[in-house]
C-alpha cells in the first residue's frame, strides 16, 4: 500500500543546449525533488558536437553543463540525494563524465557517474549506404562522404545505470523522454510488458523535457503568464500507474494551465496515436488534462502499443558554407532601398565570383524584415521607415561566401542613403552548415552499453517489438450542428495553438478553448484549407501535402506539413528556421462559428 502512495518529483531542468541557468537553483526550491532531467541534444547540436570532436578527440560535449548547471550544485544534490540525468554527453559521454568526476573530487565529493552509449552508428555508413538506406522523409540515398550517424536509444539502459547506484547518468544520443522515463522504470519497476505505464512514463517525459515550454514558455496566451523573468521550470509528481501532476516550484513565473500542457502535449509531434519510442509506441489520442489547483495539471490516459521493430536514426554532416549579411535600412523609401542594395550586392559579388573562377553561388535568399515577407498571398501592403535587410548566400566552398561576407560590409558606403550595419556581423565571415539525414535500422545492429565509474555493467534490452499499425484508433472528424446565426472570428478566439519543427516537416496543434467549439474549427481548418493557408510556405507549393489529426481527449486536431522547411533548421534560410511561427499564421485563419456560442462561453 505504501508503495502505491509513492511520488517521484523529476525537475525538467533544460529543453536545449541553450537553455537558463535559473533552471536549477528554482527547481532546488522543491522538497523532496528526486530527479533533475537534462535534454541537450537537439538534433542540431549533433552536428556542433561533431564538429567539436573532430577538432579535439577529447571534447564532443559542452563543459556548459558543468560549469553553468550542475557544477555549483554538486554539494546540495550529493547531501540530498537528489540524482541528475543528461544527454549532455554528445559525442562523447564518458568524457563529460570524466569532468563531472574530477570537478566533484575538487569540491570534495565522491560522486558515482554512469555512462549510456552504443548510439554511435558511424561504422555502419559504409554498410547503409550499400543496402541502399534511404532518408526516412524524402526518400533520398545517403549523401556521399562522412556521416556522424546516431540511433536513438531507450530507457532501460538508464534505469539500469540508476539501479546501480548512479549518482549522476549522462548519455549520448537517447529519445528525449527517456530522460524521464528511465528513472520511473527503476523507482516503480515498470518492465517491457507494462505498456500503458511505458506510454504514461513517456508522456511525462514529453512533458517534461523541454524545460519552461510547459509552464507557460512560448504558451499562446502569453499575456496571461507571470514573470517570464523568473519563470519556474516544470516538475513532474509522477505515480506508479502512470498519472502525473505537472507543476513548478514555489514563488517562481510561469503558468502551469490546460492550455499550457496541451500545448506541450503535441508539439512536435506527427501522428498522436502512434508516437513512438524505443521502449514502446504511444497513443496520445485519449489523453486527459483537469486542472486540479494553482499551477498543479493533472495528465493521465495514455495507451501504449509494442515498441517498432526498428530504431531511429540521425545523420548529420558536413553540406556546405553559409554567409548571411543583417544590414538596417532607414528612412523614406526604406524597402525599395533594401530590394536595391540585395540586388546589387548579390550581382556585384556574382560578377567577381565568375572573374575569380568559382561556381555561382548555390543558394541565395533574400528577405526585407519588417514587411512580412513570412506572410505571403496575405502580406499586408506596408511602408516602413525601418526594416533589416536580410540576404543569404550559400556555396560549397568557404572563399566565395567570406568574399561576400566581406563586400555585404560596403553597403554602408556605396549605396543607399540611411544604411547602416549591425555590429555583430560587421566582421568579414563564413561559417560551415550542417545538414541531416534520418533513417531506420534494425534494433539488433545497435547495442547499448552501460558503465558505471568506467567499469561495464551487464544490460540486456527486455523490449520486445511488435507494434502493429491496424491496432491505431480510427477518429470521425466532430461535425457541427446546423445553425443560423453563423459569425466569422481569428481562429485565436476558439483556440490555444503551437507549432515546431522536425527535420523537413513542422506541425501545428490546434486545441480547442472549450470543447464544444471544436466541431467548428474542425470544420473551417479542413485539410485542403490549412493546406492552401500555409501553400506558399512548402519547398514545393504545387505539391504541398498536410496530413490531419484528430486527438478527442484534449479536443484537439495535428496538422502536419511536409517538406515545409526550407532544408529543415540547420540549413532553411528563412525568418523562421524553426517553424515556431506556424501556429501564430493559423491563429490569423477565420472560422465560422455561431454568435450564440460564443455568447454561452464568454468568460
Amino acid at each position: 500500500m505504501a508503495e502505491s502512495r509513492k511520488v517521484v518529483r523529476i525537475g525538467g531542468a533544460s529543453g536545449a543546449l541553450n537553455d537558463s541557468a535559473i533552471a536549477v537553483p528554482g527547481l532546488l526550491r522543491v522538497p523532496d525533488l528526486n530527479y533533475l532531467a537534462f535534454d541537450y541534444l537537439g538534433e542540431g547540436a549533433m552536428g556542433l558536437f561533431r564538429r567539436m570532436k573532430q577538432a579535439n578527440p577529447a571534447s564532443g560535449f559542452l563543459p556548459d553543463f558543468v560549469d553553468i548547471h550542475i557544477g555549483p550544485y554538486f554539494a546540495e544534490l550529493k547531501a540530498r540525494g537528489i540524482r541528475v540525468i543528461a544527454n549532455a554527453g554528445g559525442m562523447n559521454p564518458e568524457g563529460l563524465a570524466a569532468v563531472i568526476r574530477q570537478r566533484a573530487a575538487e569540491q570534495g565529493l565522491a560522486l558515482r557517474v554512469a555512462t549510456v552509449t552504443g548510439d554511435d552508428a558511424e561504422h555502419l555508413v559504409p554498410q547503409l549506404r550499400a543496402e541502399g538506406l534511404t532518408d526516412m522523409f524524402s526518400g533520398a540515398d545517403l549523401p556521399s562522404g562522412d556521416i556522424g550517424l546516431h540511433a536513438y536509444l531507450g530507457a532501460f539502459p538508464i534505469a539500469r545505470a540508476l539501479d546501480a547506484g548512479a549518482d549522476v547518468v549522462i548519455t549520448g544520443r537517447v529519445v528525449d523522454s527517456a530522460l524521464i522515463l528511465g528513472p520511473l522504470i527503476h523507482e516503480f519497476g515498470w518492465g517491457a510488458d507494462d505498456l500503458d505505464l511505458l506510454a504514461a512514463g513517456t508522456v511525462s517525459g514529453h512533458l517534461l523535457e523541454c524545460g519552461a515550454q510547459a509552464t507557460g514558455g512560448t504558451f499562446t496566451d502569453w499575456r496571461d503568464v507571470p514573470d517570464w523573468a523568473n519563470i519556474g521550470f516544470p516538475v513532474g509528481e509522477c505515480h506508479a500507474d502512470g498519472s502525473m501532476v505537472i507543476t513548478k516550484p514555489e514563488s517562481t513565473g510561469g503558468l502551469v494551465s490546460v492550455g499550457t500542457i496541451a500545448e506541450q502535449l503535441l508539439y512536435e509531434v506527427s501522428d498522436p496515436r502512434a508516437y513512438m519510442v524505443p521502449d514502446v509506441t504511444c497513443d496520445f489520442t485519449g489523453i486527459t488534462l483537469e486542472q486540479v489547483g494553482p499551477n498543479r495539471v493533472l495528465v493521465r490516459g495514455a495507451k501504449g502499443h509494442p515498441a517498432p521493430e526498428t530504431l531511429k536514426l540521425c545523420g548529420t554532416y558536413d553540406d556546405g558554407w553559409r554567409s548571411v549579411a543583417l544590414i538596417p535600412i532607414t528612412g523614406i523609401d526604406a524597402v525599395a532601398k533594401a530590394q536595391r542594395t540585395a540586388d546589387a550586392l548579390l550581382e556585384r559579388v556574382g560578377t567577381m565570383l565568375h572573374a575569380q573562377g568559382h561556381q555561382p553561388f548555390r543558394q541565395t535568399h533574400v528577405e526585407i524584415i519588417g514587411t512580412e515577407t513570412a506572410y505571403g498571398p496575405r502580406a499586408r501592403p506596408l511602408s516602413p521607415r525601418e526594416v533589416l535587410l536580410k540576404i543569404v548566400v550559400d556555396h560549397a566552398d568557404p572563399v566565395p561566401c567570406l568574399l561576400f561576407g566581406r563586400e555585404q560590409t560596403t553597403a554602408i558606403m556605396n549605396m543607399a542613403q540611411g544604411t547602416s550595419i549591425a555590429p555583430i556581423v560587421a566582421a568579414p565571415r563564413a561559417f560551415p552548415l550542417t545538414g541531416m539525414v534520418f533513417g531506420l535500422i534494425a534494433r539488433s545492429r545497435v547495442t547499448a552499453q552501460v558503465s558505471l565509474d568506467g567499469e561495464a555493467l551487464d544490460f540486456t534490452d527486455p523490449v520486445r517489438p511488435g507494434f502493429d499499425p491496424s491496432a491505431l484508433p480510427l477518429y470521425p472528424a466532430p461535425l457541427p450542428e446546423p445553425a443560423a446565426d453563423l459569425t466569422q472570428v481569428p481562429l485565436i478566439r476558439l483556440a490555444w495553438a503551437r507549432s515546431g519543427d522536425k527535420g523537413r516537416l513542422f506541425n501545428t496543434a490546434v486545441i480547442a478553448r472549450k470543447p464544444a467549439y471544436l466541431p467548428w474549427i474542425r470544420a473551417s481548418l479542413s485539410e485542403s484549407a490549412v493546406t492552401g493557408w500555409y501553400r506558399h510556405l512548402f519547398d514545393d507549393p504545387a505539391s504541398a501535402r498536410v496530413e490531419v489529426f484528430d486527438v478527442p481527449g484534449i479536443h484537439a486536431i495535428n496538422f502536419v506539413a511536409h517538406d515545409a522547411q526550407g532544408g529543415g533548421i540547420n540549413l532553411s534560410p528563412r525568418f523562421d528556421a524553426a517553424a515556431k511561427s506556424m501556429a501564430q499564421h493559423l491563429l490569423e485563419m477565420p472560422v465560422q462559428v455561431p454568435a450564440a456560442l460564443l455568447e454561452q462561453n464568454k468568460g
